[in-house]
């Protein structure tokens, strides 16, 4: 995620913009990110991503480039989790039914799932069995990953009803951030919002 793309995002009307501080071809700096931060309009979360990183490097680069919430993405325990002031999103990598389990044992904002892949930490392009995250999104905040795309997410949403969705590979064409795609998968995201407002009517008093 470049400067350029974080703001088109953003003027989609993206509610947070993902940053990745972890291996990977998508990979920023900490001061990569502190410009982004600072050219984002305000009310968009500034997300940092991390896998497997200690402590105290998360917390330098959480601070370093002005993140508002920390993401970790690898095999970080409960502990770890709970030690940040900021707010915490927990990605699990789903596999079947088991891979829930942590669900119940890590105290964080929102647990984001994605798809399992033995090789990859995340970027497959890949769903997984969507009736796993429908099975457990009433109990917690939930943040629905993996192989979704503009075409897809309404599908995803009608089943899983998540907190939020999460988009990186099914927004880009030939490996590069698409400004049309984004428009598209965040114009269905709010349709589908819109549906969901029109049905429940307005509020009791309202």
């Amino acid at each position: 995620m470049d400067e350029s793309a974080a703001l088109a995002a953003a003027e989609a009307g993206a509610d947070a913009i993902g940053m990745i501080f972890a291996p990977s071809r998508r990979r920023v700096t900490a001061e990569m990110g502190r410009r982004i931060t600072r050219a984002l309009p305000p009310f968009v979360a500034r997300v940092g991503v991390f896998v497997d990183e200690t402590r105290e490097r998360i917390a330098e680069i959480a601070e370093e480039a002005a993140l508002d919430t920390i993401q970790l993405h690898g095999a970080e325990p409960p502990e770890v989790a709970r030690s940040f002031s900021l707010p915490v999103l927990k990605t699990i990598r789903v596999r079947d039914a088991d891979s829930l389990r942590p669900l119940d044992v890590y105290q964080v904002s929102a647990f984001l799932l994605d798809t399992y892949d033995p090789d990859l930490r995340g970027g497959t392009g890949r769903v997984f069995d969507w009736s796993l995250a429908a099975a457990v999104s009433a109990r917690h905040h939930i943040i629905l990953s993996g192989g979704l795309r503009p075409d897809n997410v309404t599908q995803a949403l009608d089943q899983v009803h998540p907190y939020g969705v999460d988009v990186s590979s099914g927004v880009e064409t030939g490996g590069t951030k698409d400004r049309g795609k984004i428009r598209a998968f965040i114009r269905r995201v709010r349709e589908w919002e819109d549906r969901q407002r029109a049905v429940a009517g307005p509020l009791a008093g309202g």
